[in-house]
């Protein structure tokens, strides 16, 4: 558990550099709650549909189970940043459909939408491994995907991560950040999206 929480901590470094100082993030798909327990924000909402999630949420933290789709009592233009790492590709068109329009309300102007995704482009053998996986995503469709729904890519890096934690990403937390810095990512399959409300 402590390496996931080293990794993570360099990972919401590099998020960071992206966002610089906000007040309210939302996490779709939270899970041991790395990324939201260690990133900076006033406000911070998870949402995940596993009750047992509700142990790692850190003080500070209102981690809600319930379907993200929907984020209940969050008031629209009311946040500065939603994150989701290995999340939309579990979800189904018609499940998308009611998810995008909904995160594009809660955001700010210029609020930010930032994903961590796998890559199908650069990991098509292993990328329904997880049988939960229900719509590809790489980096030649993800920007159109977002366009639609009144985002803007700002950044866009094909290759990121590994492709899971299982992986053989380092684990202590200076070689993690080396690892994001350098221009060569052996095994990087995952990628980075930063895209901005319309």
């Amino acid at each position: 558990m402590k390496f996931r929480q080293g990794v993570w901590k360099e990972i919401v470094r590099f998020v960071k550099k992206d966002t610089g100082n906000i007040d309210s993030l939302v996490e779709l798909g939270a899970g041991y709650c790395d990324f939201i327990n260690q990133f900076p924000a006033k406000s911070k909402t998870g949402f995940d549909l596993n009750p047992e999630r509700k142990r790692y949420a850190a003080p500070g933290v209102d981690l809600r189970i319930e379907d993200a789709s929907v984020m209940h009592n969050i008031k629209n233009s009311s946040i500065d940043l939603v994150f989701a790492s290995n999340f939309l590709e579990h979800l189904t068109c018609e499940e998308l459909d009611r998810l995008l329009p909904r995160i594009r309300n809660i955001l700010k102007d210029k609020g930010k939408l930032i994903l961590l995704q796998p890559n199908y482009r650069l990991c098509a053998d292993h990328y329904f491994d997880d049988k939960t996986h229900q719509t590809i995503f790489s980096d030649e469709n993800i920007t159109g995907f977002l366009e639609k729904y009144g985002f803007s890519v700002i950044k866009l890096i094909p290759g990121l991560l590994p492709f899971s934690m299982k992986s053989r990403l380092p684990k202590w937390p200076v070689l993690v950040r080396l690892y994001l810095m350098s221009p060569v990512k052996p095994m990087a399959a995952q990628m980075y999206i930063s895209a901005e409300r319309k």
